[in-house]
């Protein structure tokens, strides 16, 4: 698994003359994202993952019509700033994607979508921020919540849960081959010093696992940790079963993914609500797909250009896949 978090963890994400290092949101395959949505003057689309505002800029400059959400309140104040100048066709609510349809309830919009997205994943500014504990190259509080809501930070996690459970958020959630030995090390370490700072976890993770290439051996044990704080792979299970009924037939439904984790639930949903026909062995015939709400716009998944990804290694790992609703 290419994890995309890694190459800025590892300090890839560097910047260039024309795209600063610490840039609040780098917008990952603008052109693909704005040919699949089609927006347009008087189109509503929702961005539900609008970080410092990128894509949700691009769908705005279209002339169409934003709802921009985001759990992370400092990254949608940032959005908000942003965007200023479109109000009020760009309007902000702070909630997790999984929570879209009350989050359209709470501002009183009852018309369906013409579109939606979702850019699922870690921003580059919350890994710039020491203090949010998401980095392992930047010493600050072992936190990783995205939202203030979120119940027990990765603090809480190491410090709490056995070394059963740790085995299985790290086998899980990071695909950690090293998942037992270093639970096992955390568990030990912590019955002396409790885990505070990033650097507490780095270096208990380095003494099982030295670094023997060039992605640092704790790049998966974080991946693993923000998924569960953050409950990352529910939420979005839940916003695939539910935003479809938010959006009007002939909507374009796109998702951004950065590992295979993700990438896996969303190919599968959309496979599977795609399909015309079921067919199984026992089946004299096929059979109608009852669940098929969907036509499949990406049978494989649509990947960033090699400019973009010499541009902003954020976007190496990116996969974008498109459904229309019918």
């Amino acid at each position: 698994m290419r994890d995309l978090d890694s190459d800025i963890f590892l300090g890839v994400f560097s910047g260039t003359p024309d795209m600063p290092s610490r840039t609040y949101h780098v917008p990952v395959m603008s052109k693909q994202v704005l040919a699949s949505l089609q927006p347009t003057q008087g189109k509503l689309f929702l961005d539900g993952t609008a970080g410092g505002g990128g894509h949700s800029a691009l769908l705005l400059e279209s002339g169409a019509e934003v709802i921009c959400l985001d759990q992370d309140p400092q990254a949608l104040a940032a959005c908000q700033e942003r965007l200023k100048d479109f109000a009020p066709r760009a309007r902000f609510v702070e909630s997790n994607f999984r929570d879209a349809e009350q989050a359209l309830n709470k501002i009183g919009e009852t018309r369906p979508l013409d579109g939606a997205l979702l850019d699922i994943g870690v921003s580059s500014h919350q890994l710039d921020e020491a203090e949010r504990g998401f980095s392992l190259m930047r010493e600050g509080p072992l936190d990783m919540r995205m939202s203030p809501s979120a119940k027990q930070s990765a603090a809480d996690v190491v410090n709490t849960l056995s070394a059963a459970e740790l085995t299985r958020i790290f086998q899980e959630y990071g695909e950690e081959q090293n998942a037992r030995r270093i639970a096992a090390k955390i568990v030990e370490v912590r019955n002396t010093h409790p885990f505070k700072t990033t650097f507490d976890l780095v270096k208990t993770v380095e003494s099982v696992a030295p670094r023997r290439s060039a992605k640092h051996p704790a790049t998966k044990i974080f991946q693993a940790l923000r998924i569960y704080v953050n409950d990352e792979l529910d939420a979005l299970r839940h916003a695939l079963n539910t935003l479809p009924a938010c959006l009007a037939p002939g909507a374009r439904f796109a998702v951004i993914t950065f590992h295979s984790l993700e990438d896996r639930i969303v190919k599968v949903f959309f496979r599977e609500h795609s399909r015309e026909w079921n067919d199984r062995p026992e089946w004299s015939k096929p059979r109608r797909n009852p669940n098929r709400i969907f036509k499949l716009l990406t049978p494989h998944p649509i990947a960033p250009s090699e400019g973009e990804m010499q541009r902003n290694p954020r976007s190496r790992s990116a996969k974008l896949r498109v459904v229309e609703i019918i």
